[in-house]
């Protein structure tokens, strides 16, 4: 069995939110079975940042659904969702 990688681009609810505290909270939150490889910013307007999120997990069914999840409860996120995803 391998892994997939997924890059989730999480949306912040405003422009007064942290990004640091908010790729804290989300390291914290990340489920059994996965693990956060990186992080990065884009920008997306008027100052607003979007934070992308490289995760990789178990080759197993369910994929990525738990740790969308997760992070979708963390406080300050707007949505969550998955850009890309590959087999490692």
């Amino acid at each position: 069995m391998g892994e997939v990688a997924a890059r989730i681009k999480v949306m912040p609810s405003g422009m007064d939110v942290d990004l640091n505290k908010l790729k804290d909270a989300l390291t914290k939150v990340v489920p059994a079975g996965a693990r956060v490889h990186g992080f990065s910013e884009e920008p997306v307007a008027f100052g607003l940042k979007a934070l992308i999120v490289v995760v990789k997990v178990g080759d197993i069914e369910g994929g990525t659904e738990k740790v969308e999840e997760a992070f979708s409860k963390v406080k300050g996120v707007e949505s969550v969702s998955v850009d890309e995803l590959g087999r490692m």
